[in-house]
């Protein structure tokens, strides 16, 4: 890297620590991507960005966070590799209203945003993917990271031929070549580089078509093909309600929803390119227990709040994620009903108040706030707000806001004084109440919950103070959150009517009779069918500590059943099997060499986990398996590398 003498990188200091958003305008990147070696995480490529100057100044930058190498052409003469290590020095006397292009040539190995998986494997599931939001593209691409500064970038990326590449935008050109394919994808509206994406692995792909007659691309694995109506469920009915709900047809050319192994999160709404974890890839029974639905509708809701128009800084988080909450639930309610939407509004209310409790709550306008504030909190000040302005007001309000400042950034008063202007109603102290107290008004918000009789039958059931109804709750006409809370509170007080129910209370029955009495046991026997993985992997334990004498039955009966993506009954399975004397000894040795393997980074981080906690619990860590959680604690997914530094802790 070229040394920069004292007095100017001094200068650069202070140029790259001011805000630049007042002095330049990026508007166009054209980026042509390839990479070399993976198993090094090699990526190279050239980006020509074009821009405006807005007032005189003597440097620009562009972030670029740990290259291996950086040179630039500036209005393709002037060639220049001014770099710190985090950001390229553009250096020249720049006047004010004059337009200049910035072709930067780049090499880098990223340790964050994007994510080589499985590529010094034999096997694996290869895959490159990206995650901008929180790790800045400027890891893997010199960019902006300053998401005030929104620009329009087409992505040409070479790859292998055999792997499908995916990314923001419309695929306008494919070359195929003898080795490799060149992808051209195009964008036609800026975005901040937060949400540039591409992943990279082997899908199959089906469209289907909104009624706006927008392409809706859903990749899956091949093996997968079964899971995939289970995983896409009620996709194109999400997006048809929301296009509609919202009052602004979706703003850019067409939506992409990929799977990935090992994803940091549950979801990632990169413009018109959603990246969720493949976690959510199930079948018919997981769909009952755990299913894409609310991510699918949250992701998407952001292609408007977070996309098109975009929070000015971390104090506005809300406009984002709060919305996405909140739109996720209008879609839900429209797919499952009311109750169904009430009930996820008095869980978050229950949610807030306990984090109320334990002096935890913060102004929702705080950048530090949690999850559950700036998520759930935040879909409530929304759900309060239209019925304080009424439906055709908010829907207006919401409307106007989002056309007003497509493709901006966006502060908490630009949307409040929208509201106002339809609604002509002052909401001062509605923000304060509700937006900048660091309290959550659950009263209020119980009061408004009220008003659903499914809420009102629910707070009305309590089976604390034991009575002879509450029995006969269970077979009773309530609902069946009613049934759960009923369950709950009866614990061994439970009789075998109790498993005349559908499967959410059955489920709860299987959790909450950890100690199970004989007289009840035909029945909670019966869990052992279900189709609940979750019911199926407590049922299974609990009959095994229960009834020692039954074991081989409870096995035999549960064999061939892997569960969720995780392998989650499987992997009990296992370690039941390694632990029931007398249960098939000359298969003991090939159960614990399988239960071992799921230690493997051949497996997703969650399999991985659920294999090392059961072996740690048995104490059977071998070799292969205290190896395997050594390269845990390095793992790129900060929950699972957590878990397994306090497990070699023990």
């Amino acid at each position: 890297m070229k040394l920069l003498h004292i007095y100017t990188f001094l200068l650069l200091c202070f140029v790259i620590n001011a805000q630049q958003t007042d002095r330049v305008d990026f508007k166009t990147a054209q980026a042509n991507i390839g990479f070399g070696d993976l198993k090094q995480n090699e990526i190279s490529g050239t980006v020509l960005y074009t821009f405006e100057i807005k007032k005189h100044t003597d440097s620009i930058y562009l972030d670029a966070k740990n290259f291996d190498s950086v040179s630039y052409v500036l209005d393709g003469n002037i060639i220049n590799n001014y770099y710190d290590g985090n950001h390229i020095i553009i250096k020249h006397p720049f006047k004010a209203n004059t337009k200049h292009t910035v072709a930067v040539t780049w090499k880098t190995r990223p340790k964050k945003a994007m994510y080589f998986i499985d590529w010094k494997l034999l096997e694996g599931r290869k895959q490159i993917w990206t995650q901008g939001q929180g790790k800045y593209t400027s890891n893997w691409l010199p960019s902006i990271d300053d998401m005030n500064d929104k620009i329009e970038f087409d992505l040409t990326i070479e790859f292998n031929k055999d792997y499908e590449v995916i990314a923001n935008g419309k695929l306008v050109n494919k070359e195929i070549k003898d080795y490799t394919t060149i992808w051209q994808y195009d964008m036609q509206k800026p975005m901040a580089s937060y949400l540039v994406a591409l992943a990279i692995g082997k899908y199959n792909k089906s469209i289907a078509f909104s009624n706006s007659n927008l392409p809706l691309e859903m990749y899956y694995y091949s093996e997968d093909s079964i899971k995939f109506e289970p995983t896409y469920r009620y996709t194109k009915q999400i997006f048809d309600f929301l296009e509609n709900e919202i009052g602004v047809p979706y703003p850019w050319q067409n939506y992409k929803q990929v799977p990935v192994k090992d994803f940091l999160y549950a979801g990632m709404e990169n413009t018109s390119t959603t990246i969720f974890s493949d976690a959510f890839v199930i079948d018919s029974i997981a769909f009952k227990d755990k299913n894409y639905v609310n991510v699918n509708a949250h992701e998407l809701a952001h292609q408007w709040f977070g996309d098109l128009v975009t929070e000015t800084s971390g104090t506005h988080h809300w406009l984002q994620e709060g919305f996405a909450t909140y739109y996720a639930l209008l879609a839900e309610k429209q797919l499952f009903g009311d109750n169904y939407y009430y009930w996820q509004l008095y869980e978050y209310a229950q949610e807030l108040k306990e984090q109320d409790l334990a002096g935890s709550g913060t102004s929702l306008l705080n950048p530090e706030s949690s999850s559950i504030t700036f998520y759930k909190r935040g879909a409530w000040v929304l759900h309060m707000l239209r019925e304080k302005v009424g439906d055709a007001a908010f829907k207006n309000a919401v409307k106007n806001y989002l056309e007003k400042h497509q493709f901006k950034n966006v502060e908490t008063n630009d949307f409040i004084s929208e509201v106002e202007t339809v609604s002509h109603k002052k909401l001062h102290d509605f923000v304060e109440k509700w937006i900048k107290s660091t309290f959550f008004n659950y009263d209020e918000a119980l009061e408004s919950l009220k008003k659903s009789v499914f809420i009102q039958e629910y707070l009305m059931v309590d089976c604390e103070a034991y009575t002879s109804k509450c029995n006969d709750y269970i077979n009773s006409g309530i609902s069946n959150e009613a049934k759960v809370k009923v369950v709950s509170q009866l614990k061994n007080r439970l009789t075998n009517e109790a498993f005349n129910n559908p499967l959410k209370v059955r489920q709860t029955l299987a959790k909450t009779l950890t100690s199970i009495p004989l007289e009840l046991k035909a029945s909670y026997e019966s869990l052992l069918k279900d189709a609940s993985y979750i019911t199926i992997e407590t049922a299974l334990y609990n009959l095994w500590v229960n009834f020692p004498q039954e074991r081989e039955k409870y096995l035999n009966q549960t064999k061939n059943i892997k569960g969720f993506n995780d392998n989650n009954i499987r992997i009990l399975w296992l370690t039941l099997a390694l632990v029931t004397e007398d249960f098939e000894p000359e298969n003991k040795s090939s159960y614990f060499n399988e239960l071992t393997n799921y230690t493997s980074t051949l497996y997703d981080f969650e399999t991985r986990q659920n294999a090392f906690m059961f072996l740690n619990q048995i104490k059977a860590c071998n070799e292969f398996c205290k190896s395997n959680l050594k390269e845990a604690t390095k793992h790129h997914n900060w929950r699972f590398s957590s878990f397994a530094k306090e497990l070699i802790k023990e």
